[in-house]
């Protein structure tokens, strides 16, 4: 029991080490530019080590977007209060919490123009979330819910990009209540009252 819970660190270092090594040659040069000797090399480990555990660079890639998709949709799951009425405005801080926290992962991904599916993927998590908040019972908006979702989804992402490219100029509060203030004047959510 004691060695297998060895190995599942082992094994989480070890990808650690691949992913980190791949963002750090990500941020250096292009996408198709990057091999897996580099990465091998960069992260102390044999290509046979890659390979155990990804099939090629794309898995790779599309693993660790999958990653950062998957705990962005785990804080906001755990951000659900059920004692807050249906639709109010949660605070996004945790959000930008994480941004901040794997900024060379954002940052890399944002600075790559070839990385369309990271950005497709995070437009549609933002979306269909959007979406479900804004859903009301007796409420006929006057726009369409699933444009008014597109709309602010693409916003949202637009900010958080301007935000990594830009260093992050400002705190992750002063950001969260940005956004808030402007769902809220956009009415994607009612304001608190």
């Amino acid at each position: 029991m004691e060695n297998v819970a060895k190995t599942d660190r082992r094994i989480l270092r070890t990808k650690q080490a691949i992913t980190k090594s791949f963002l750090e040659l990500f941020s250096e040069k292009d996408f198709e530019q990057i091999t897996i000797n580099e990465i091998a090399e960069r992260a102390n480990v044999n290509r046979g080590t890659i390979y155990l555990h990804y099939s090629d660079k794309y898995d790779l890639l599309d693993k660790c977007i999958e990653d950062h998709i998957n705990e962005l949709i785990s804080l906001c799951t755990k951000r659900e209060n059920p004692s807050v009425s249906q639709g109010m405005v949660q605070d996004p801080k945790p959000i930008f919490d994480y941004f901040h926290d794997n900024f060379p992962f954002f940052s890399a991904m944002f600075s790559n123009q070839r990385v369309f599916l990271f950005r497709e993927q995070l437009l549609n998590f933002i979306s269909v979330n959007l979406m479900d908040k804004m859903k009301k019972p007796d409420n006929q908006p006057d726009i369409d819910l699933e444009l008014k979702a597109q709309f602010m989804a693409s916003a949202f992402i637009g900010i958080v990009e301007w935000w990594i490219r830009h260093q992050m100029p400002h705190s992750t509060q002063f950001m969260a209540d940005q956004v808030r203030n402007l769902f809220e004047n956009n009415q994607v959510y009612p304001a608190n009252k």
